[in-house]
């Protein structure tokens, strides 16, 4: 790996998240944060909460938990004990990471000048050695890498890396990539064939040094990265040996993902990364094994992920309980991570809709409309104590979110040798230049996700053939395309339609999916849904909720097989949403005269009539407490009473 010129065709990917450019195996190059520009009602308005109130709310948490006066001390400017818990370093670099993304497209002086003032105390709280953690500063210095399994060091400067190189990317700065840089070749002399065995407890630094080779041209951090995912599953073990840390087996031996949630879906991105950049089909074998056993068994259907509390850990095959589950956000947001990692490698819309799924469902279900509040985890049934908070002691998930959201046009195009693929949809412009070197704009016109129809304009100088790539969602089956007024045939839901042909100025494409109100079963091994359904509308999940319907409980209520909506479009409502109502019914609970258990009496369960409003999964729990259920069960026949 060498440092040289972007290519032409990956020019405008100069800001991107994740640049594989010095792979020649990544079929996909992604277009850059200044690319884009997302002008849409659905994502815009949040990534603009998330800047103008979510970065200043973390900001102002992490001065008053302590977590920025850390910094001061170890820069010995101030003398007082550490606050907090011993990866509170963490936080601070991924809110350094979602403000540099936010800078890399909206000028802002005053947070420019607020992370320069927090990069500036990063950057004097470094030792000598290029060692930074403020944990492990003055009185625990002998303590330093002492215990890798549970103490999270690699974890933080994993972040640190990830923070600097956006940073970088952003600003063209290197106040912050010289630290990492500093701190990388520490950890590269410490560990390693000639150094200490061992690899971190919660994975995290492998992608963040995949990507720091990327940026530098210094393959020593690849082969840093490879050492450390392979010191998972050794005999004897050097991390736990435990299926909590994905330490049961080598990584190439491993079939089923298990253990802790986030940990295991970061493990997975940088073993994605390597791969990108080696090759290496003993690991592409292993992340097909797993991404099949993470999409088809383990996976809820708001694209969360991790059923179990104890751990915040994945459960056996199928074990995806509703009020019982964990889904943490952060681990929502390491699938959409994962997922864009194989995108770009393998360009297959299975990806992609994997990303859609979490996006709309299990990660923005994460913060409140403002983006001030937070779930750590998202449950799919509530009786109403479940609530968002400002800030947790372990406060992972708020600035994750925030750098999700500040990174996120980062996520809608990319091109390739043959042209532009697109991959979401929103109300956006943007530039990419092909591999031709001649520049391409596009323009997206939509109402999504609340409206199946999507123009696309098209406005190149080339007179040369390219390949528009337009993905169609696995949901949308009997979509319909057409380049200017003709029909495309054979459209493919769950796939990418490729549209060749020279472009000109003038010509649209126009997308049509359907968007009908679809009730959704699970698989039969699901336990606790036997009998019920859930409700989607394109790639939104919906529930219901206690605040739409007065007295009755929403644990009680009940579709029938083929109910009847109404589509509603509130402009008034939990900051703009389409609702869906219909005729239905509530469970009427009679005889029981406060018994538990009975002898059974037959099919005996009586209803009454009830109307069902159902709104966006990700907009619960914005308005008063109260229950809340995603999977409802169906009758055929209901057994009405007065």
């Amino acid at each position: 790996m060498s440092s040289h010129p972007l290519p032409q065709y990956a020019r405008s990917q100069q800001t991107a998240i994740v640049r594989p450019t010095t792979s020649s195996r990544a079929l996909l190059a992604p277009l850059g944060m200044q690319a884009v520009r997302l002008t849409d009602h659905f994502w815009e308005p949040r990534r603009m909460s998330n800047h103008k109130m979510g970065l200043q709310a973390q900001l102002q948490q992490s001065e008053q938990t302590g977590r920025i006066d850390n910094f001061r001390r170890a820069a010995g400017l101030i003398q007082a004990p550490f606050q907090g818990i011993y990866f509170n370093d963490s936080d601070v670099y991924k809110w350094v990471e979602a403000c540099a993304w936010v800078l890399a497209t909206e000028d802002d002086s005053q947070l420019a000048a607020q992370v320069d003032e927090v990069i500036a105390l990063i950057a004097a709280a470094q030792d000598e050695d290029g060692y930074l953690n403020t944990y492990f500063t003055f009185e625990r210095k002998a303590e330093r890498w002492t215990n890798l399994k549970d103490m999270h060091e690699l974890y933080c400067a994993g972040h640190l890396i990830q923070a600097a190189i956006a940073y970088h990317r952003a600003t063209g700065k290197t106040t912050l990539l010289d630290v990492a840089v500093r701190f990388a070749d520490n950890i590269a002399q410490v560990f390693g064939p000639q150094g200490r065995p061992g690899a971190c407890g919660h994975p995290e630094i492998e992608m963040a040094l995949v990507e720091l080779a990327r940026e530098t041209g210094n393959e020593r951090y690849l082969q840093q990265a490879e050492f450390f995912v392979d010191q998972h599953g050794r005999k004897p073990p050097v991390i736990s040996g435990s299926y909590y840390m994905q330490d049961h087996l080598p990584v190439r031996e491993q079939t089923e993902v298990v253990g802790h949630a986030v940990r295991a879906l970061y493990l997975y991105a940088g073993m994605t990364d390597i791969l990108t950049e080696t090759g290496e089909q003993a690991l592409d074998s292993a992340l097909e094994t797993l991404w099949h056993n993470l999409v088809e068994e383990k996976t809820y259907i708001t694209g969360g992920v991790g059923a179990r509390w104890e751990g915040e850990a994945f459960g056996s095959n199928y074990e995806l309980p509703n009020d019982r589950a964990y889904t943490e956000t952060c681990a929502a947001i390491a699938s959409v991570m994962w997922n864009w990692r194989l995108l770009l490698l393998k360009s297959e819309a299975r990806f992609a809709d994997t990303i859609e799924q979490a996006l709309y469902n299990g990660v923005i279900s994460g913060s409140s409309l403002d983006g001030t509040l937070f779930f750590y985890q998202n449950p799919l049934a509530d009786r109403g104590q479940h609530r968002r908070q400002p800030w947790f002691p372990t406060a992972c998930c708020p600035p994750n979110i925030a750098r999700l959201l500040a990174s996120l046009p980062g996520y809608f195009y990319s091109t390739s040798e043959e042209g532009l693929w697109v991959h979401f949809y929103a109300n956006n412009t943007a530039t990419a230049t092909l591999a031709s070197g001649h520049t391409v704009m596009l323009e997206q016109e939509t109402s999504y996700p609340w409206d199946g129809e999507v123009m696309l304009r098209v406005q190149t100088e080339t007179t040369e053939e390219f390949t528009l790539f337009v993905r169609i969602p696995g949901w949308a089956e009997g979509a319909r395309a057409w380049v200017n007024q003709e029909e495309v045939a054979d459209v493919q839901s769950g796939s990418y339609l490729a549209l060749t042909r020279v472009w000109s100025q003038s010509d649209e494409i126009r997308l049509s999916f359907p968007m009908d109100v679809k009730l959704v079963e699970s698989h039969p091994f699901v336990a606790g849904n036997h009998d019920c359904v859930a409700i989607m509308r394109g790639p939104l999940v919906y529930c219901v909720e206690q605040a739409d319907h007065g007295n009755i409980d929403v644990w009680n209520l009940v579709l029938p097989v083929q109910p009847v909506w109404e589509i509603e479009r509130r402009d008034d409502l939990l900051g703009g949403v389409v609702t869906l109502q219909a005729q239905a019914y509530e469970r009427v609970l009679t005889d029981w005269g406060g018994q538990l258990y009975r002898t059974y009496r037959g099919q005996s369960t009586h209803y009454r009539s009830a109307r069902l409003t159902a709104i966006p999964y990700y907009a619960w729990a914005n308005r008063e407490t109260g229950p809340m259920q995603v999977w409802l069960p169906v009758v055929d026949h209901a057994l009405l009473v007065d």
